[in-house]
């Protein structure tokens, strides 16, 4: 079965449904357009959530993060540059001081 939607075969869509979106093809473009809106929508949730945080927010989270970043820089006790880039390597280095 060939036609518009016979990509939708290897897609793994049966006969019949590739049958039914060839004969109504509206359905298929109602179904894109639904998926589009749904994108747009969470992005636009997304963009109202971060441009309505207080500035106090927004350094407090870049806070947590350099925080988070800087407790797992120091737990090995070394210089950047003698870290080994392994946890359970620096772990043993520990143990055996």
């Amino acid at each position: 079965m060939s036609g518009q939607f016979g990509f939708m075969r290897s897609l793994g869509a049966t006969d019949e449904a590739v049958a039914v979106l060839n004969d109504q093809p509206y359905i298929f473009t109602i179904l894109m357009v639904v998926i589009v809106c749904i994108a747009l929508q969470i992005t636009l949730h997304w963009y109202i959530h971060y441009a309505t945080m207080k500035p106090e927010q927004r350094k407090a989270k870049e806070d947590a993060k350099k925080a988070k970043q800087e407790k797992k820089n120091k737990a090995s006790g070394k210089p950047a540059a003698q870290r080994t880039g392994n946890a359970a390597l620096d772990a043993f280095e520990r143990v055996t001081r």
